[in-house]
């Protein structure tokens, strides 16, 4: 069987992750008690990070979004549920079995404060439905 996706969706969807995480991250949103969570200086936040971290994080959201793709495609032959429907059953599930469970896992053994985890599992879980809904409007 071949896997279509649109290439078009994929790159939007990467595009998206950079939206929400601005948001989410913004100072006056949930920035500032990130910042405190993981104990960073103002100084250290405002010199921003190194080059390889933004490089290493379009690399990530790129890939993130095609997989998802992929596996959305999969759901969608095999399920019989319309397009945007599968897109973000499949984004949930995905961030239920895969980034929800690794976070509170990852979470648990660095002992890292529980408003933490809920701020980076809230973080994704509404990235990867915002993935899951661009790519939703991108049928292959």
């Amino acid at each position: 069987m071949d896997v279509d996706v649109n290439w078009i969706g994929v790159l939007l969807a990467a595009v998206s992750s950079f939206v929400i995480g601005g948001i989410w991250y913004a100072p006056g949103v949930f920035g500032e008690m990130w910042r405190k969570l993981i104990g960073m200086k103002k100084e250290t936040m405002k010199k921003g990070p190194h080059p390889s971290a933004w490089i290493l994080t379009v690399l990530g959201a790129f890939l993130q979004a095609y997989v998802l793709a992929h596996v959305t495609y999969l759901s969608f032959t095999f399920f019989d549920n319309g397009w945007m429907e599968t897109a973000l059953l499949t984004s949930l599930y995905m961030w239920l079995g895969f980034q929800l469970s690794m976070i509170l896992t990852h979470d648990s053994f660095e002992q890292r404060p529980h408003k933490l985890t809920l701020l980076t599992a809230g973080n994704q879980l509404a990235t990867l439905l915002t993935m899951g809904f661009v790519l939703g409007l991108f049928q292959p």
